[in-house]
């Protein structure tokens, strides 16, 4: 009885233990794969950082820097993900917080005339059957980049 008694603690304390974990730290979607799409780099890194931060807090630097680029697959982005783990195992590139890791994917597939673009994309803006607040954002999305104030 003694036994069955304790064996009910121990896995009654587990699951309070999952239970309260998953209160904490909430849902949150994995980051889609990144290819080297370079219109697609500000967003991977944006799903990429609200995944940790709610997924992954108390995770060290080198784990967090290996779990981003699990996500770096295919096109470009393959090669230069095996250039990132070559240099970092040789010593030559010293990445050790993930944003670092963030900095060099922004360097590296940033677009190459994007503030013209996103000029381009608001001239061509219309706000169609969207609300005025889904326009709002919209705009608000698209002017980030472009050099537009106001």
């Amino acid at each position: 009885m003694d036994q069955i008694l304790q064996y009910l603690a121990q896995h009654t304390m587990a699951i309070e233990q999952l239970l309260s974990r998953g209160q904490t730290q909430g849902e949150a979607a994995k980051p889609p794969l990144f290819d080297g799409e370079r219109e697609k780099v500000v967003g991977f890194i944006n799903a990429c950082r609200l995944y940790i931060s709610m997924r992954m807090k108390g995770t060290g630097e080198e784990e967090k820097i290996s779990w981003v680029l699990t996500y770096v697959q295919g096109g470009v982005a393959e090669v230069w993900k095996e250039n990132v783990l070559e240099e970092r195992w040789q010593g030559i590139l010293a990445v050790e917080m993930v944003e670092e890791l963030f900095t060099k994917m922004r360097e590296e597939f940033r677009e190459f005339d994007e503030e013209s673009r996103k000029v381009d994309e608001l001239r061509m803006l219309e706000q169609g059957g969207w609300t005025c607040n889904e326009y709002v954002q919209i705009f608000k999305k698209t002017s980030r980049g472009s050099g537009y104030e106001g």
